[in-house]
């Protein structure tokens, strides 16, 4: 049966395609922007589309600027904190859903009060710690402060609460020790939710610009989001070579969520439902 047309429907379809094209124009005039040479940035009226493209601005990014590394030491760093953030995470939620001790309700609400805390609260006890460590300037870290996510423990937790017991006992019947119990009953269960965690995680850590600016000074240390902000000159800006930088730090980011966009909305959607 054909659905009816209301009017509703009509200002729903509207709405949305407005909404949609102001959220995917800025994209879109960093991606054009980044094929402009400098006077065409400025120009005005502006240039909706390159009319002569370019790649000056990606030659400059990448042979007078270490782009290259940049975008490496992102890379590794997502990447990195990504599998560790998973790793933990998920232990510690299991732990804590099906597991039962002395104080685990009090560990919890440490992790929920922990949720509520700014970044900047804790700062300057970070920054003690790893100058403790000997690790300042350099890629770890940036990453080891964000291995202990309060918000993947909880959300392990909550996928982790799905897990029937019946199939703990069992496994622990058959002989199963608590890591192969883990690695072969529990681990498949709360996969939806392990990939909505690393999808979580790598965005939040691709686009944590505050932790690698304070963490983070040497040159060929700089992520991708710090080393396109340091072309920012005083007195004058070369637009095009910045949006370059823009587009090479936002396709990374993008080609991810489309490739994982499927994993990630079905963690949603059972982490949403509990039965």
């Amino acid at each position: 049966m054909k659905k009816k047309t209301t009017p509703f429907g009509i200002f729903t379809i509207v709405l949305l395609s407005i909404l949609t094209i102001l959220f995917v124009f800025p994209f879109y005039w960093i991606m054009t922007g980044a094929f402009k040479a400098q006077p065409a940035t400025i120009v005005i009226p502006p240039q909706w589309w390159p009319a002569a493209p370019t790649m000056e601005n990606f030659e400059k990014l990448l042979i007078q600027n270490p782009a290259g590394r940049w975008l490496f030491n992102s890379i590794f760093i997502a990447l990195a904190t990504m599998l560790l953030v998973c790793l933990t995470s998920s232990l510690a939620g299991y732990v804590l859903a099906k597991k039962r001790f002395y104080g685990q309700k009090i560990l919890f609400s440490i992790f929920i009060a922990a949720m509520a805390l700014p970044k900047q609260v804790v700062l300057v006890p970070l920054v003690r710690i790893v100058n403790f460590m000997g690790i300042h300037d350099t890629l770890s870290a940036v990453i080891l402060p964000l291995v202990g996510w309060p918000f993947g423990v909880f959300l392990m937790k909550q996928f982790s609460e799905n897990i029937p017991g019946e199939l703990l006992e069992s496994a622990k019947i058959d002989g199963c020790g608590e890591i192969r119990t883990f690695a072969s009953i529990a681990f498949p269960i709360v996969k939806p939710g392990f990939a909505a965690l690393a999808i979580f995680t790598f965005i939040n850590t691709w686009n944590d610009y505050f932790m690698q600016l304070v963490m983070l000074s040497s040159r060929n240390n700089l992520t991708v989001s710090l080393g396109v902000a340091t072309m920012q000159a005083e007195m004058a800006t070369n637009y095009g070579l910045i949006m370059a930088g823009a587009a090479l730090a936002a396709v990374p980011i993008v080609a991810v969520f489309l490739i994982f966009q499927k994993s990630f909305t079905q963690g949603i959607t059972m982490g949403a439902v509990k039965g």
